[in-house]
């Protein structure tokens, strides 16, 4: 099955996503898929959005977090780090790391 494809089938299934929602999902489920000809199975096409979707909205949800401690931070002005607030810059990577996982299926350095 090809991006385009899968695409269609996922407009025609959830009319109510946007564009955007629906090449994210769709590059999410061709990557975490080895075997994408498995997708024209309705069963196994629902179970592979349902894991996108479920991963999609809690790294989206630990990003939105991290932002806010970052944002936060950064009204604090210039001063010296705490050890907490190294954490946090360290906690922000790794979820960074782990965004850029879920688009490439490739292991982050984070």
């Amino acid at each position: 099955m090809t991006c385009h494809e899968l695409a269609k089938r996922l407009q025609t299934l959830a009319p109510e996503l946007s564009p955007i929602d629906v090449a994210r999902l769709t590059l999410m489920i061709l990557t975490q898929t080895s075997d994408s000809d498995l997708l024209s199975n309705e069963s196994k096409l629902m179970s592979a959005w349902k894991n996108a979707s479920f991963r999609l909205e809690a790294a989206s949800d630990q990003h939105a977090a991290v932002a806010d401690e970052l944002d936060q931070l950064c009204g604090d002005g210039p001063i010296e780090f705490s050890p907490d607030q190294l954490w946090l810059l360290l906690r922000a990577v790794k979820i960074q790391g782990q965004l850029l996982e879920l688009y490439t299926d490739q292991p982050a350095l984070a």
